[in-house]
């Protein structure tokens, strides 16, 4: 069996495309490191961890030989990026991701899932689509810019260097991920 290629994945796409879900499952299936940057980034009570502070965690958590990160950071793509191997983009359509954040918040504010230390989701907030600290709010604002950002930062020299997959349809990346 030949050995896989790649060592170093980062997953991206627009929030709740699903980047950790596949950023943990491909990392499993590998024997890789998962790093998610949320978990790097966010303190208690929602604060978000001081700049040095989570450049360091991800500095630290990246020199594993081995490991998949899910997340779109720009203030840590200059570490992820150029250590990574191989880019999975979750390019999928914004009813799909809308539909799937809206499931996902409804989930986890019904079982109070416990994120990233002390962190809860609250309702009220997300459906305050006026808010900054709203996701649906940030799904608004950031889904068509990632969608022209994301092709020009792979074209930079300082990115040729990685493997792009690119995925529209969750079905895709299902049938990459079990070959």
């Amino acid at each position: 069996m030949t050995p896989f290629p790649y060592h170093r994945f980062v997953v991206i796409g627009t929030t709740s495309s699903g980047k950790s879900t596949l950023a943990k499952r491909l990392a499993g299936k590998l024997g890789y490191d998962f790093i998610e940057l949320d978990a790097l980034h966010w303190e208690p009570n929602w604060a978000e961890a001081p700049l040095e502070v989570f450049r360091q965690r991800v500095e630290t958590a990246t020199q594993a030989p081995a490991w998949v990160v899910a997340g779109n950071y720009h203030v840590v793509r200059d570490i992820v990026w150029s250590r990574a191997e191989a880019v999975v983009w979750l390019d999928y359509s914004f009813p799909r991701v809308f539909w799937q954040l809206t499931r996902r918040t409804f989930l986890r504010w019904w079982t109070q899932e416990l994120l990233w230390g002390t962190n809860r989701e609250s309702l009220w907030t997300h459906f305050k689509l006026w808010s900054e600290d709203s996701l649906f709010h940030w799904l608004f604002k950031t889904y068509w810019r990632r969608k022209r950002e994301i092709p020009a930062l792979l074209s930079l020299p300082e990115h040729r260097h990685l493997k792009l997959f690119h995925f529209k349809h969750p079905q895709e990346t299902e049938a990459w991920l079990n070959t």
